[in-house]
């Protein structure tokens, strides 16, 4: 048995918040470089150069990435032999979303209630999916999610007959409806199986995937390889102004389904797709 302190996990998920919406994660400024090499459009390459300028310069001064600092999801990882102790684990992680917010200067997007949409002043509660693992850890990943993108994810609940043809089309077609504004380059994350909030979840959590590293199962694999193919086919390119970098990963998750159905998600990170994470 492992004792962990409330106050231990608001400091991290203070300290999570900050470093999400100022640190472009390293392997995506990666993927932006060598897009730079890659794209046909000239335009495009310097879309991209800017975006590479300004993640290096909002990593030097820790200030955000991009003005919308997201509605903060955190993704936790309870290892069965650990104790939290000093009260509720979820105010504790509220308690770090709203310090990291205030100490960080980042904006406030959340509001209280859908319709009578009062600002909560503190970017709190969180979004927050709890896993019970193995062991006497506790992992937690902050990813804050902007809504230019998250307006341009879908789900649909296709005719198992629909098949992998019925998920591609569903695919591609949401990412080219959502055109510039989510904020391309993107990184797609697609959920497929489950029920209709299981596939949602995957295709969230399929953003936390590290760019490159492509799913396991080879047709899984593969029909990501098909499917990055055909997104940057559409040339919406950098920014949204025309090129052949409109991605660079398509992240695809799976889970068992029942016999009459065939879920699918996709959740459309921008440009920054933030996240950041510690384990305790």
């Amino acid at each position: 048995m492992r004792i962990i302190d409330t106050r231990l996990i608001t400091q991290t998920v203070e300290q999570l918040c900050i470093a999400a919406n100022c640190n472009l994660a390293v392997d995506l400024r990666k993927a932006y470089v060598t897009a730079k090499e890659t794209e046909k459009s000239e335009l495009g390459q310097e879309i991209l150069e800017t975006i590479i300028e300004n993640a290096d310069t909002a990593k030097r001064e820790q200030i955000a990435i991009c003005q919308d600092t997201g509605m903060a999801v955190v993704f936790v990882e309870i290892g069965q032999q650990v104790v939290i102790e000093g009260g509720s684990l979820t105010r504790a992680i509220n308690d770090g979303v709203r310090l990291g917010y205030n100490r960080g200067f980042l904006r406030k997007s959340v509001v209280n209630d859908p319709i009578e949409r009062i600002n909560t002043r503190d970017n709190a509660p969180a979004v927050i999916h709890y896993d019970i693992v193995s062991g006497d850890k506790l992992k937690i990943v902050v990813a804050p999610k902007g809504f230019g993108s998250e307006n341009m994810g879908g789900l649909k609940m296709l005719k198992p007959s629909d098949g992998i043809d019925g998920v591609i089309d569903f695919v591609v077609s949401t990412v080219k409806a959502g055109g510039q504004n989510a904020c391309p380059p993107l990184v797609i994350g697609v959920g497929v199986g489950g029920t209709m909030e299981k596939c949602a979840y995957l295709a969230k959590k399929a953003l936390l995937r590290p760019i490159g590293e492509p799913s396991p199962l080879p047709f899984w694999k593969e029909t990501e390889e098909k499917l990055l193919k055909l997104i940057n086919e559409l040339g919406i390119g950098p920014a949204g102004l025309g090129g052949s970098t409109t991605a660079v990963s398509v992240n695809i998750e799976t889970f068992p389904t029942h016999i009459a159905g065939l879920p699918v998600a996709v959740n459309v990170g921008c440009h920054v797709t933030r996240h950041s994470e510690a384990e305790l």
